[in-house]
């Protein structure tokens, strides 16, 4: 891409009421009016600069809103407490009782639990499809379809989606795409290709450091504006908050998300293409083999690279169960759920973030029971860290 979507966020500067090169933290519920006829236009429409309750927006908040909009292309974002609140909001904005939803069938386990389990409660159906499938995409659209949910790479199985077709499809049949961007900051901007809404857990790689949990929706100004509505917003309702204290540090953390991006990918590619080598089942997005390779070099920012994701068949359960613990012992990571985090992460989604789904389908999709998902950290010295991988893989006998 030749707009790098760091540029927006470095030009960004929003300065504190004391010429803070940060901004001033507003750490408030409420805000005052110098008359009621003001307070009482503020609850009935948005003023630019003007602030009622921090459930609706906060001056902190905002600032974070401005360089997530700036980052991903849109016109505006909303920020929220957690991933899942943002993409529980999103849906709950778009659909109804009687309405229904196609998913990516490879999704966040947390994810599939609200689309399988939860809104089918409220009257709103959902159908899993492979995306990449046209054929199964056009098979699942109905008259009552509103939204297409995907992940631009899915959560475990790293499928990327091609965004392009699914912004044509979903516009064709009248439909909102909605993508989670997690996986992929500043390496995909799925409203570049057509995405409506874009969703992150902030808590992942825009922060950065494991120590907040977050979410974003990036989108329209109108359809923001929708979610914050005091009489029929989701966000307003529903009140998903994030505190300001959080947005701040988050905000911060965000603009040194490029430089991180670039180190998570280049050491992924490195572990990848060294487990490859001693003929191991590794899956990364960045070697030629893997499926969606090239649509993403073409798609996705090349300064960036193709991310810090990557995932290793061990064989079975056991084996990946050996491995994980031995490689923490050699100080390779730490056997954690979560990602982006600045040490190496690794788990077994099956039995933790992919939990919720149903084994059966979890082998139907091909999740493996010896599957490891890695979060490969911001290591410096990777010969080092590659040195400790040799050393656990033969402990384990691999």
């Amino acid at each position: 891409m030749s707009d790098s979507p760091a540029n927006p966020i470095q030009d960004l500067l929003v300065f504190g009421e004391f010429g803070d090169v940060n901004p001033s933290v507003t750490d408030s519920t409420t805000y005052t009016f110098l008359t009621p006829e003001k307070m009482e236009a503020a609850f009935s429409t948005e003023m630019e600069g003007c602030f009622l309750y921090s459930r609706h927006w906060n001056p902190t908040n905002k600032y974070l809103c401005r360089a997530l909009a700036g980052m991903e292309g849109t016109e505006s974002a909303q920020v929220t407490a957690s991933g899942m609140s943002a993409i529980a909001s999103t849906l709950l904005q778009l659909c109804r009782a009687g309405d229904e939803i196609i998913a990516s069938r490879t999704i966040y386990g947390g994810t599939y639990a609200l689309l399988r389990n939860f809104l089918p409660r409220l009257g709103i159906a959902v159908r899993f499809v492979n995306v990449n499938d046209a054929r199964a995409l056009a098979a699942a659209v109905t008259p009552r379809t509103r939204v297409l949910y995907t992940e631009s790479m899915s959560n475990p199985l790293l499928e990327v989606a091609d965004l392009g077709a699914l912004a044509t499809f979903a516009h064709g049949h009248g439909l909102k795409l909605v993508v989670d961007n997690t996986f992929t900051p500043m390496m995909l901007a799925p409203a570049r290709f057509g995405a409506d809404v874009v969703i992150h857990s902030l808590t992942k790689y825009v922060n950065g450091t494991s120590d907040a949990i977050a979410g974003a929706i990036c989108a329209s100004k109108a359809f923001v504006g929708e979610l914050v509505d005091v009489n029929s917003g989701a966000c307003m309702l529903m009140g998903p908050v994030l505190d300001s204290l959080r947005a701040a540090g988050i905000l911060k953390n965000l603009h040194s998300l490029h430089i991180r991006m670039r180190q998570h990918s280049k050491n992924a590619l490195a572990l990848a293409e060294h487990l490859r080598a001693r003929n191991l089942k590794v899956h990364y997005p960045g070697l030629a083999e893997h499926p969606q390779h090239a649509l993403l070099a073409r798609d996705g920012n090349a300064a960036i690279g193709f991310g810090g994701m990557l995932t290793l068949d061990a064989g079975d359960e056991a084996r990946a169960r050996q491995l994980m613990t031995v490689m923490q012992e050699e100080l390779v990571g730490y056997l954690a759920v979560s990602l982006g985090y600045f040490k190496t992460l690794f788990s077994a989604p099956g039995h933790s973030t992919a939990s919720e789904i149903p084994i059966e389908e979890q082998r139907a999709m091909g999740l493996t029971e010896g599957l490891i998902r890695f979060s490969v950290g911001l290591d410096d010295d990777m010969a080092r860290t590659l040195a400790r991988v040799d050393k656990s893989l033969q402990r384990c006998g691999l």
